[in-house]
């Protein structure tokens, strides 16, 4: 019996998305990616799909991409070139890609999974990177398959700060209507919030040590350098890698502390929309999220991460 988990990537290609794509594909014995879907998010569809399908060809590796929707359910789309450039993918030299879109939109696609494994009596997982668009809207017009998604785990969320506003994480900020359908939606959702990220963050030296040492160690250098310029700027010797988190948690759950919790979303205000209300669960009835609370060691955390990339080198070696 095949036990490997089942996992649909929705994500914003952006570089964070694409470490968090390269650890997975480094570990087949532990995943089976049925596909990706895009979405808006980090930058308009078309170039997230556009950067995924290079990617994808840059290491050798096919895919089923199904593109998504093109703005959030209720406002308007808020593109971030300051974090990942023009194209949602800047520093990388990425070749024209062989890999291309299925002309299926991703929630039909969704569906199709969802379909197939409640017949079989599987379940899948998403992984969510992305402004939860997609994932809603699937939701809400096939409630009776929510029972097909073992969890959603997500990159998403705060405690306390926010990275686009004083109190709300990017990719629920972008589409917080989505956000709120999905946290009440009775699925299982773990959540890594901005406050797990940064404790996972990823020293700079380990990033500047990637460059000679393979085609996709030197793919993941040019993407990292890019994205650690904000932190290097400021004079820090790390770097969040948001996106990762998720992945890593499924890989390497004793790394993470857990707390079940109750979060509620607000959809509204200057400051706070997209904000996530953060609160103990009295009772584990009561919970509709499992927090990714703390990582109890860094170093091996990004030991794995370094070594996911080094995987993936000798796997896409072994391919030519």
């Amino acid at each position: 019996m095949d036990k490997r988990r089942k996992l649909v990537i929705d994500c914003d290609p952006g570089h964070d998305d694409i470490m968090a794509i390269m650890n997975a594909l480094a570990h087949p014995e532990l995943f089976e990616i049925l596909g990706y879907t895009t979405v808006c998010g980090n930058n308009y569809v078309d170039k997230v799909t556009s950067n995924l399908c290079k990617v994808l060809t840059a290491i050798g590796v096919d895919g089923t991409v199904a593109v998504g929707y093109d703005a959030p359910m209720v406002l308007a789309p808020d593109p971030q070139p300051a974090a990942h450039g023009e194209s949602g993918l800047d520093g990388p030299v990425l070749p024209e890609a062989k890999v291309r879109p299925v002309a299926e939109h991703a929630v039909e696609f969704l569906h199709d999974v969802c379909s197939q494994a409640a017949a079989k009596g599987e379940k899948i997982t998403i992984v969510a990177l992305a402004p939860l668009t997609n994932i809603a809207l699937f939701l809400k017009t096939w409630p009776e398959l929510a029972g097909a998604i073992e969890e959603i785990t997500l990159m998403g969320g705060s405690r306390g700060k926010g990275n686009i506003l004083p109190r709300a994480e990017f990719n629920l900020y972008a589409d917080p209507h989505a956000a709120k359908l999905v946290f009440a939606s009775g699925v299982p959702i773990v959540m890594s919030d901005i406050e797990i990220c940064v404790e996972c963050g990823t020293e700079h030296a380990l990033i500047d040590g990637l460059k000679g040492q393979g085609k996709v160690q030197d793919l993941a250098h040019d993407i990292l350098q890019f994205f650690s310029q904000y932190g290097r700027r400021r004079g820090l010797s790390y770097s969040p890698v948001f996106d990762l988190v998720p992945v890593m948690h499924m890989m390497h759950p004793e790394l993470f502390t857990e707390k079940k919790c109750r979060v509620l979303i607000e959809t509204e205000g200057a400051y706070t929309r997209g904000m996530t209300i953060v609160e103990e669960a009295k009772e584990e009835a009561e919970a509709n999220v499992t927090l990714v609370e703390h990582c109890v060691d860094n170093e091996a955390y990004n030991r794995y991460f370094m070594e996911n990339l080094k995987v993936l080198d000798e796997m896409v070696k072994e391919k030519r």
